[in-house]
C-alpha cells in the first residue's frame, strides 16, 4: 500500500516506518521536525535498506498537505503528529488544541482532496481518565483529565463522525484508533529511539538520561501510593510491538468500513520502582532517585485490554520488560546526545 504517515520522524513514528518498509509498503513522511529529528529518517532507510519520500512542512498547512497527498495519492495515512506532554498541555492548551484538533481537521481535508478514506490514529489511554475499573478496555468511559487527553478525544470523535459521513453518502471510510498505553524501549540496532527535547516528561527518557549523566537523579512522583511498593503502576508496551500494531491495523482498515478502536499495550503492570531496577540492571549499576511529590492528575495504576487487538487484528505484544530496557539503553549509550550526537 501507499501510506502517508504525519509525523513520522518521532519516535513511534520511526519505527513504525522500519515495519512499514520491511513489510514492502511505499512510504511517504510529514514532519515538520519541531519534536524530531531528520536524521530519523536517514537511519530508518539505512535499517531498512529502502528510501522513502519525505516533506518538511507543518500538518496545519492545509494547501501544502493536500499538494503533498494528491501528489502521492496514498491508500492510506498513519497520524501521528501532535503534541504529547501532559504537563505542557495544562500550560500552553491553546497550542494542543490548534495542533491535535486542528492538525486533523487539516489532514482529514487533505485526505478528502487526495481520495483517500483510510486512517490509522495514534491515540492515547489518557482518553479514559480516572478508572472507574481496571483493566481499561475499549468500552471504558472516557473521562480524560488533561487537556493533552481531551485533544485525543476530541480527534477520535472527528474522526468517527468523518467516517460517518463518508459512510452515509456512499463513499465509505475506515478510522482505526489506536489507544497506546506507555511505549517504551527502542530497535534492536541502537540506531534509532526516542529523542525528547528539553527535559523528558515521561519516565523512562528520564531514567535514559540518569543512566548517561544528562540527569542527575530519576524523580519518583509519590511513593505512597495504594499500589503493592507504593509507586505507580503503569502498561509499559515495546515500541516495535507498538509499530507492528499500526501495520495489523493498516491491513485492517484496508477491509474495515466506520470506526474501531484497539487499546495497545499488554496487560501487564510494571511499578516505578520495578523499572529503576530493572533499568538500573541493564545499565550495570544502580542509578540515583529521589522521592518528589505527587503531580496532580497522576494515576496509582493503569492496565490495559488487549484482547480486541488479539482477536480482530492479530496482534499481540511479544516483547518482555528485559527487552525494553535492555533495547532502551543500547540506544541511550550509543547516543547519549540523541540524534544531536
Amino acid at each position: 500500500m501507499r501510506v502517508l504517515v504525519t509525523g513520522g520522524a518521532g519516535y513511534i513514528g520511526s519505527h513504525t516506518l522500519v515495519e512499514l518498509l520491511s513489510a514492502g509498503h511505499e512510504v511517504c513522511v510529514i514532519d515538520n521536525h519541531a519534536n524530531s529529528s531528520p536524521e530519523a529518517l536517514v537511519r530508518v532507510a539505512g535499517i531498512a535498506g529502502r528510501d522513502l519520500g519525505s516533506h518538511v512542512l507543518d500538518i496545519r498547512d492545509t494547501a501544502a498537505l493536500a499538494a503533498v497527498a494528491q501528489g502521492f495519492r496514498p491508500d492510506a495515512v498513519i497520524h501521528f503528529a501532535g503534541l504529547k506532554a501532559v504537563g505542557e498541555g495544562e500550560e500552553n492548551p491553546l497550542a494542543y488544541y490548534e495542533v491535535n484538533v486542528g492538525g486533523t481537521l487539516s489532514l482529514l481535508r487533505a485526505m478528502e482532496a487526495a481520495g483517500c478514506g483510510r486512517i490509522i490514529f495514534s491515540s492515547s489511554a489518557t482518553v479514559y481518565g480516572m478508572p472507574q475499573y481496571l483493566p481499561y478496555d475499549e468500552d471504558h468511559p472516557l473521562a480524560p483529565v488533561s487537556v493533552y487527553g481531551r485533544t485525543k478525544r476530541q480527534a477520535e470523535d472527528i474522526l468517527r463522525d468523518w467516517a460517518a459521513a463518508r459512510g452515509r453518502a456512499g463513499a465509505p471510510a475506515a478510522a482505526i484508533l489506536l489507544r497506546y498505553f506507555n511505549p517504551t524501549g527502542a530497535h534492536e540496532s541502537g540506531r534509532i529511539g526516542e529523542d525528547p527535547r528539553g527535559e523528558p516528561q515521561n519516565l523512562m527518557p528520564y531514567l535514559a538520561q540518569v543512566a548517561t549523566g544528562r540527569r542527575a537523579a530519576l524523580r519518583i512522583f509519590g511513593d505512597d501510593w495504594p499500589t503493592p511498593d507504593g509507586t505507580g503502576i503503569r502498561d509499559y508496551i515495546h515500541v516495535v510491538d507498538l509499530a507492528r500494531a499500526h501495520v495489523a491495523a493498516l491491513e485492517r482498515a484496508a477491509q474495515a468500513t466506520g470506526t474501531e478502536v484497539y487499546n495497545i499495550g499488554t496487560g501487564r503492570g510494571v511499578s516505578v520502582r520495578e523499572m529503576l531496577a530493572a533499568f538500573s540492571r541493564a545499565a550495570g549499576r544502580a542509578l540515583p532517585h529521589e522521592i518528589a511529590p505527587r503531580r496532580p492528575g497522576d494515576l496509582a495504576e493503569s492496565r490495559a485490554a488487549c484482547a480486541r487487538a488479539a482477536e480482530v487484528l492479530g496482534w499481540r505484544a511479544e516483547y518482555g520488560l528485559t527487552e525494553m530496557v535492555e533495547s532502551l539503553w543500547r540506544w541511550q549509550s550509543a547516543n547519549p546526545d540523541g540524534y544531536g550526537g
